[in-house]
């Protein structure tokens, strides 16, 4: 039993070790990143990866939190690589929006920006009985209206850096939103309606996936591909400990899918191994 354990991990261990290898090599022609909510969670395995992965000094790599000064882990990284940026964004407040874009353009000046990674989400907790108004609009404004402000206060850039190039993909222009499964109308029924009655979050993120295919349908004009990608229900302080994916096989598999989207991939709704899901 012990050496099938270790069997496993084994193989867990050489895939997420393809999947870095694949990543390096997808992201090589994307110059800028930016990630939002990179303080922590997923947000901060992304940067971690992206960073660490990457042997270009010049790869400029766009980190948001909201209080910069309190995220010490994120801090003691970009101490390592001079190539991350830490920015303050507060998602909910457009005068924050807006100075974060201030800072991005200055950053990545005539290259503009390759790729926009909107992370940043909570998951406000009510079931039928405790949900209310506040609650319901907390969670909307931080998980579906901040992707949106977010993106549009970022357009100049995003197409400066789509202008450069053809097709679709991170090598040009692209907005990658982090939603979740649980987004899903479709799946949202029989056994699998029965857990995570979670109203603001679920609602929240079906609310994202229309976002993202409305800016899809916006975007395509100008080469700036956009998508919505489910990374997995992970081991982070907002999955919980009983989640199954730890973040490192989460963002391995997430990067390795961002960085293989093309034109076919333009307004899809994607799981972390790179399967469609249902609207």
């Amino acid at each position: 039993m012990i050496t099938h354990y270790i069997r496993y991990e084994e193989i867990a261990h050489n895939k997420s070790k393809f999947l870095i290898i694949t990543m390096i090599s997808a992201f090589k022609n994307c110059r800028t990143v930016m990630v939002t909510g990179a303080s922590r969670g997923l947000g901060l395995r992304v940067v971690e990866s992206l960073v660490t992965g990457s042997s270009d000094p010049d790869k400029i790599i766009i980190a948001t939190a909201r209080n910069p000064s309190g995220a010490q882990e994120l801090q003691k990284l970009a101490e390592r690589h001079p190539n991350i940026h830490i920015i303050t964004l507060d998602v909910v407040s457009q005068e924050s929006i807006e100075k974060a874009a201030q800072d991005v353009d200055l950053l990545v000046q005539e290259l503009g920006l390759n790729c926009l990674i909107n992370n940043a989400g909570i998951n406000v907790v009510a079931n039928f009985e405790t949900v209310t108004a506040e609650k319901m609009l907390e969670n909307f404004h931080t998980n579906s209206v901040a992707p949106l402000m977010i993106t549009k206060a970022l357009l100049p850039l995003l197409k400066r850096a789509a202008a450069k190039g053809t097709g679709m993909g991170i090598h040009r222009a692209a907005v990658i939103n982090m939603t979740s499964l649980l987004g899903s109308v479709e799946l949202n029924w029989g056994d699998r309606a029965k857990n995570f009655k979670w109203y603001p979050y679920r609602t929240s993120k079906s609310a994202l996936n229309m976002v993202t295919r409305c800016m899809a349908v916006d975007l395509e004009a100008d080469g700036i591909l956009c998508m919505g990608l489910h990374p997995g229900w992970v081991r982070t302080d907002m999955g919980g400990p009983e989640a199954p994916l730890s973040p490192e096989e989460s963002i391995s598999s997430v990067l390795s899918v961002i960085g293989g989207l093309t034109e076919k991939d333009h307004g899809s709704f994607l799981h972390y191994t790179g399967e469609p899901l249902p609207w």
